[in-house]
């Protein structure tokens, strides 16, 4: 079982991301590109970096200096607890509104109001649980 920003575990994350469960096809509608990164709060650089282009994963690795558009950080535990089920858009604006999913890079509230990237939003921490399995 891969750990969680792991390199096992990111390119598990990029293939399902892709796949016929991902959310690419989604984001593709949106013409959605940009460089997303995870990491853990209180470190100075994310653990992991996704550079997606029309909705598709193109790259994923570890950091190695790209400049994130969207980049959130929460405590380990934090991390555990939004991945220990699917959580819902509910559950993830409890997480921001209590400081526990912080997002170093981005807007919060241009993306909650989006229905197509919330959407987006929470089925991305869907399949992050799924990467670890």
């Amino acid at each position: 079982m891969p750990e969680l920003f792991s390199d096992e575990w990111i390119e598990n994350y990029k293939k399902l991301w892709n796949g016929n469960e991902g959310i690419s096809k989604d984001l593709a509608r949106s013409g959605f590109n940009s460089v997303v990164a995870f990491g853990i709060d209180g470190e100075e650089h994310p653990r992991c970096v996704l550079t997606i282009s029309n909705g598709e994963v193109i790259a994923a690795g570890t950091f190695k200096g790209e400049h994130p558009n969207w980049d959130l950080r929460a405590k380990m535990d934090d991390w555990n607890y939004l991945l220990d089920k699917p959580p819902s858009l509910m559950k993830l604006g409890l997480a921001y509104t209590s400081r526990k999913l912080k997002f170093k890079t981005g807007d919060y509230a241009v993306m909650v109001k989006d229905p197509g990237l919330s959407a987006a939003f929470v089925k991305c921490f869907g399949l992050m649980s799924k990467a670890i399995n």
